[in-house]
């Protein structure tokens, strides 16, 4: 029985070895498999799941995946920003569609932040009159459409609930009453000119980047408005068309003289220049626009193919009228577009001979809040060569670009896709910040909207 114990013992040891060996070259031969795999999925940790948690975020973000189309903006135009005059009578629109398609009772609320978009020290009381919370109550559905959804808005400020001091400011919507179940979160400013703001758009300063960027430099006026630490109490943000992951925030002054603050620097203000935006037009499904390839309707809806783009940062610059990367609810066979537009899968290809690594390609535009998500990262397909992508939008007119996002980066880069010219057109904002002795809030006390282009 020992001699047999071991024999078994020995078979057996064998076979173990052999199996492990065998393991570890099948393991070794699709090593490149599992790279391959491994360069395909997102790992940066900025990329995340657009349908996260119900944990409060101050930006624009969607909490539920059941919403679609959110919007904010001034009441009288579509394309504008979300900012308000606290001494003007203008109010801002509020729309979103719910594609359960069922009736819910939706709120929402206002909270003030400071510039690094933080709540600030501000009770609710301190900054509104009237109701704390309202009720979204206006709401439609939809007519004549595959895809079938509520369609709710609210217009702000109203007779029920009325700002009283500037700043940024988050807008809260949520569910059954309960302002933990949170649906949307939207950003939006509100302004009181108190100063006055100077401002140029021109080729950047230095000489190896005249050609890719443009510098904005400005000087502040506050004649009449005292500063009394302008390094310490101010603070300046400039965007580049709505965006803000690449904001240049916290500027300080680079000279002071009496009742003017100068800034003019070389390369705290420069931007690339960028491209003019991408575009396709699907206010209508029965006609095919110039960007549109097929329009075909299947068991899962509408399906929109764009002709293929192609990579354009070594391409001359040419000018081509954009609305800088937004976009326009509109339909072209209906009389009301907020409920008679239908949703569409909208189907991108980008060729790209080899797979991108240490970072991810993005399809990016104000149709997703300027940010790279899941919902917009774009897949490598080695059959057709090329990164791939489908979203699933309502009909109108989009502005798009395709953008990189390295590893580990917050901001995305345009100009390895795009390319980057410094006349480009552009719109640019400036957001001037005051901290009061005395108080416990930062005011926007200043704000000025510019344009590569042209003068407003």
């Amino acid at each position: 029985m020992g001699n047999k114990k071991i024999l078994f013992l020995s078979i057996l040891t064998v076979t173990l070895l052999l199996l492990n060996t065998n393991c570890f070259s099948q393991k070794k031969k699709n090593s490149g498999v599992w790279k391959a795999l491994l360069n395909a999925t997102p790992t940066d940790t900025t990329a995340e799941d657009y349908y996260g948690s119900n944990s409060i975020r101050y930006e624009d973000y969607v909490y539920k995946k059941n919403i679609k189309t959110v919007r904010l903006h001034d009441e009288t135009f579509e394309l504008s920003q979300a900012i308000l005059n606290l001494d003007s009578q203008e109010k801002l629109n509020l729309s979103f569609d719910d594609l359960d398609a069922d009736l819910k009772n939706y709120s929402y609320a206002i909270i003030h932040c400071n510039s690094n978009w933080e709540p600030s020290d501000l009770m609710p009381a301190e900054y509104i009159e009237g109701f704390q919370e309202n009720t979204i109550n206006d709401y439609r559905y939809s007519f004549n459409t595959l895809q079938k959804f509520t369609h709710y808005s609210a217009i702000f400020p109203n007779s029920t609930m009325r700002i009283t001091k500037s700043g940024n400011y988050i807008l809260k919507v949520f569910v059954d009453g309960n302002p933990e179940n949170i649906a949307i979160t939207k950003r939006f400013m509100v302004y009181q000119n108190k100063i006055i703001i100077q401002s140029k758009v021109s080729a950047a300063s230095i000489i190896a980047d005249r050609n890719y960027k443009q510098e904005i430099d400005f000087i502040i006026n506050h004649n009449g408005y005292e500063i009394k630490n302008p390094y310490g109490d101010l603070k300046v943000v400039i965007t580049q068309n709505s965006r803000w992951d690449n904001a240049k925030t916290n500027l300080k002054p680079l000279f002071v003289k009496d009742d003017e603050l100068v800034y003019d620097y070389d390369e705290d203000n420069v931007f690339p220049g960028g491209n003019e935006f991408r575009n396709f037009d699907m206010k209508s499904i029965r006609y095919h626009s110039e960007r549109i390839y097929s329009v075909k309707t299947d068991s899962l809806g509408n399906h929109v193919d764009l002709y293929t783009d192609e990579k354009r940062s070594f391409k001359r610059y040419y000018t081509n009228p954009d609305i800088n990367g937004n976009y326009l609810i509109k339909i072209q066979e209906g009389t009301n577009s907020e409920v008679e537009a239908d949703y569409c899968f909208v189907h991108f290809f980008l060729p790209y001979d080899d797979v991108l690594t240490e970072g991810n390609l993005y399809v990016f535009g104000a149709f997703n809040d300027w940010k790279c998500t899941q919902e917009n990262l774009m897949h490598y397909n080695e059959k057709r060569f090329g990164y791939e992508c489908t979203l699933y939008l309502k009909q109108g007119y989009y502005n798009y670009e395709y953008v990189f996002l390295k590893d580990g980066s917050t901001v995305a880069d345009e100009t390895l896709i795009e390319g980057t010219h410094y006349d480009t057109e552009n719109d640019y904002t400036i957001y001037v910040y005051h901290r009061q002795n005395g108080t416990f809030y930062e005011q926007l006390i200043g704000l000025k909207r510019l344009n590569s282009m042209k003068d407003y």
